[in-house]
């Protein structure tokens, strides 16, 4: 059997395939176009692939594929109801960058507010002679609240090392959290009333037609002005035309941002302000947890080529 991965991933991952199966890489270190996909990766059997590779039903169609391990949690890339129509296995890699995306996010909170990439600018300028009193000034954590958006595993993180700040957590959830609520003294709120009342506001909600431009032109007239948002989710969350006027009104005091609208694309506006940090979707880079996701990857399409059932099954209904 023939396996299709899309871009090169730590090297457990791929002996593991190597093992089973005839493996071919796409050779350059840039996401494959779909032309390049359709021409070499047709008659795979299976297909292992990034968040930055639309697979959509002609794809699937044209490749002949049994089985999809996507290199990732989210799955909005892969056209999942094409998918199971065909009795295709979907899977992701839930939970193992948990970790890595809670310190990267708390990581932004900290660059963002205390100015961390601009004084390093500063200092590599030349422009540093010496303490000053008013130089660089940002925001504080202790005492302060943090509103996160979605808690699931990654927000659950974000509020545990939040809690080692001293700050206060509130969260916008579909369900409530009660073990959360009692472990942290987390509260549940409106979505309106954590816009309103965060000194500080994460995203952590999955990306669908609900959550689309959650974060909109009025959600940004209703934060405070010395507020910072984080978004390490993904970028349609938020409305990019809103961001663009909420940092060119100063509406709020900050953003750090590790995902995009049209990612890989950025728009060039948003790097004219400094107060906002941005970084090329590294959440889950630590080397041990993208070696995990290749070694969760690799098994999950063994297994799924085998027949057998993966343990991080998407779309459950091809095995009723």
């Amino acid at each position: 059997m023939k396996v299709f991965v899309t871009r090169m991933i730590p090297q457990d991952g791929l002996r593991l395939l190597k093992e089973m199966f005839e493996v071919e890489i796409f050779e350059h270190d840039r996401p494959i176009t779909k032309k390049e996909l359709l021409e070499q990766a047709r008659g795979s059997d299976g297909l292992l692939c990034l968040l930055t590779d639309k697979i959509d039903e002609e794809i699937i169609d044209v490749l002949g594929i049994k089985a999809i391990a996507n290199y990732a949690v989210g799955v909005d890339n892969i056209d999942i109801k094409a998918a199971t129509e065909r009795k295709i296995p979907v899977t992701n890699t839930p939970g193992v960058l948990t970790e890595a995306t809670a310190d990267l996010t708390f990581a932004l909170i900290l660059a963002v507010s205390r100015r961390i990439v601009e004084a390093d600018k500063y200092v590599r300028d030349g422009n540093f002679k010496g303490w000053e009193p008013m130089e660089l000034l940002g925001g504080d954590f202790s005492g302060k609240t943090l509103g996160i958006i979605g808690l699931g595993r990654i927000g659950q993180a974000v509020a545990r090392r939040a809690k080692g700040f001293g700050m206060n957590i509130i969260y916008h959830s579909q369900s409530p959290k009660e073990d959360i609520e009692s472990e942290l003294n987390a509260i549940k709120v409106t979505f309106e009333d954590l816009i309103l009342s965060s000194d500080y506001i994460t995203i952590h909600c999955p990306y669908t037609p609900e959550t689309h431009h959650m974060i909109g032109i009025e959600e940004f007239r209703k934060m405070k002005s010395s507020a910072y948002l984080i978004n390490t989710a993904r970028g349609k969350v938020i409305d990019e035309t809103s961001l663009l006027l909420a940092l060119e009104e100063k509406l709020i005091a900050g953003i750090g941002l590790d995902v995009y609208y049209n990612e890989p694309e950025i728009n060039s506006k948003i790097f004219g302000y400094s107060n906002v940090v941005v970084l090329p979707h590294i959440g889950s880079a630590s080397i041990e947890t993208r070696t995990k996701m290749s070694l969760m990857a690799a098994k999950d399409l063994i297994a799924a080529l085998a027949g057998k059932k993966p343990p991080n099954l998407v779309n459950a209904e091809v095995f009723d």
